[in-house]
């Protein structure tokens, strides 16, 4: 299971790495870090066999340039069957409802409870 990680916090990738020791010792997943939405974008429209392998990308939100939300329309608009996690620090309604009308398949608030992240990226 191939996952993607688009958040703009370099400590970001530390973290997952810790959360997830375990599911990457036993080659259940990799995780792949990208720092801006820009640049995910464009690997995923400029590696064609990149988007067949990715099982989840996980969007933060605020990010400086292109925002999480403006990166999950753009997949959901070019790859709706793409599983794409939207997460964000700031809990409002708006948001929410803007990521729900662009297709998230979840909101994740932080700080991430990894067990229940672990659970719905294993329930994809």
């Amino acid at each position: 299971m191939k996952i993607m990680v688009v958040d703009d916090e370099q400590d970001v990738q530390f973290l997952f790495e810790q959360k997830f020791r375990k599911e990457l010792k036993q080659n259940q997943i990799s995780l792949h870090f990208i720092l801006s939405a820009e640049e995910a974008l464009e690997k995923i429209q400029t590696q064609n066999k990149l988007i067949e392998c990715l099982s989840v990308i996980l969007a933060d939100i605020n990010m400086p340039g292109m925002s999480g939300l403006e990166l999950l329309k753009i997949l959901k608009e070019n790859f709706p069957k793409l599983k794409v996690f939207v997460i964000t620090a700031y809990d409002d309604e708006f948001n929410y409802l803007i990521a729900q009308k662009y297709g998230a398949d979840e909101y994740i608030t932080k700080p991430i409870e990894f067990d229940k992240l672990k659970q719905k990226i294993f329930t994809i």
